[in-house]
């Protein structure tokens, strides 16, 4: 870890990596415009995995005193991880012939097909307890209208895997035991909430004469204001609905393996261990260094003494179930994945799904898309090696369990 400041800065910015060089200069940019902002806690601090990102970096975590910042959080609010164990041996059962090629194709593909991707979502109404309550206390929420139809919508979403870096893996630890693991977030949801409430912070900015340049895009909100409770509200819901997508798709692919077990391989007794569910995206009200504080989590895990956590590589690439420090420098957090080492364009100029797909294949890899076109953004060459994150953050976190992709579902 490194601590970097300038003449401009107010605070200093602590970087879970070697040196200077090892970061980006636009994202360093980023974290000393927010070191310049006069309600920072302390310091800013940016994840191992750190990269660019929309006004605040990917993998930076801040601590807000009465203020909180919508483009701080994220436009996926709620994005996050879901795993679960088995004692099922993948030697056991990946190579088991079905009527529709090995055990692990006919997985990977059942969860494709039953699991919508991308863009698509459930032609019908999915039963979603987080949206049920927000329409039982609607009064909370009636002072944006603009925002109520999302939550209708929403039915629609949940258990949906969306597009980009969110995927459904199947994995191998290295005792050879099966796991499932769900990478996704808030769906069209969080984005809408984020969109909105960084608009009305931006004006407002504007109205109140505020030191902040617009075209830092940190707009920010008084906690006690009636903009800011609103935004709290909506992103607490966005959490909850997000939590509760990844808990359906997460019990939808264990529906599906029980299924194909009872079929295939019905002497094999199995259990399900280790459930784990959590955002990277998301402002919270924690205390730390003797004041309340709203510590906005952009890419990055919380990972408080004892507190269980996932931490993904990339498809085709290692992942870790991870045990908290507690480290206070941190706000008590982590990386929240290997973070891109290449913008999805650059990926898609400088490897070929081609490439790809031989990787994924010289590795034993069973890959679930419908468009293998755009395949390259995410490969795992795409990012940073997911070990180097982990040895920089060792003060952070300890490894549980290393994770090897088996069989993967993209949007």
């Amino acid at each position: 870890m490194f601590v970097k400041m300038t003449d401009k800065t107010k605070v200093p910015v602590k970087i879970w990596l070697k040196d200077e060089s090892c970061i980006e200069a636009e994202c360093l940019e980023q974290a000393l415009r927010l070191a310049q902002l006069p309600f920072i806690h302390k310091w800013v601090s940016l994840m191992p995995d750190t990269h660019t990102g929309m006004g605040m970096p990917i993998g930076g975590v801040i601590a807000a005193k009465n203020v909180i910042i919508p483009n701080a959080v994220g436009v996926d609010i709620g994005c996050g991880m879901a795993f679960v164990g088995t004692n099922i041996k993948i030697a056991d059962i990946k190579e088991l012939v079905t009527g529709s090629g090995t055990f692990m194709q006919s997985l990977i593909g059942d969860v494709l097909r039953n699991i919508p991707v991308g863009f698509n979502k459930h032609k019908s109404k999915q039963p979603c307890a987080a949206l049920d309550k927000a329409a039982a206390e609607i009064e909370k929420y009636n002072q944006t209208p603009e925002l109520l139809d999302l939550i209708g919508q929403g039915y629609y979403q949940a258990g949906t895997l969306g597009g980009g870096n969110h995927f459904i893996e199947i994995q191998e630890d290295d005792e050879g035991f099966l796991g499932i693991m769900v990478h996704s977030g808030s769906r069209n949801f969080g984005k809408q909430v984020c969109d909105h409430f960084a608009k009305i912070a931006s004006d407002l900015n504007v109205q109140w004469h505020s030191q902040v340049p617009q075209d830092w895009r940190l707009g920010f909100l008084p906690t006690d204001s009636t903009e800011g409770k609103q935004y709290i509200n909506w992103m607490n819901l966005a959490l909850d609905f997000a939590y509760e997508n990844r808990a359906l798709m997460l019990q939808a692919v264990q529906d599906i393996l029980d299924r194909l077990m009872k079929k295939h391989a019905p002497k094999i007794k199995y259990q399900y261990t280790d459930l784990i569910n959590c955002h990277h995206n998301y402002a919270a009200l924690e205390h730390h260094y003797d004041a309340n504080v709203w510590v906005h989590r952009k890419g990055a895990t919380r990972a408080r003494l004892g507190e269980r956590a996932v931490i993904p590589g990339a498809m085709g690439s290692y992942s870790y179930v991870v045990e908290g420090l507690g480290e206070p420098a941190s706000f008590c957090s982590s990386s929240h994945g290997a973070g891109r080492q290449y913008s999805r364009k650059k990926a898609m100029e400088k490897f070929t799904a081609e490439q790809v797909m031989v990787d994924l294949k010289a590795q034993g890899v069973t890959l679930g898309k419908n468009n293998k076109a755009d395949v390259a953004e995410e490969s795992r060459f795409a990012y940073k090696n997911i070990d180097e994150v982990m040895e920089n953050q060792k003060d952070l976190v300890k490894a549980v369990k290393r994770l090897k992709t088996v069989g993967v579902v993209k949007g």
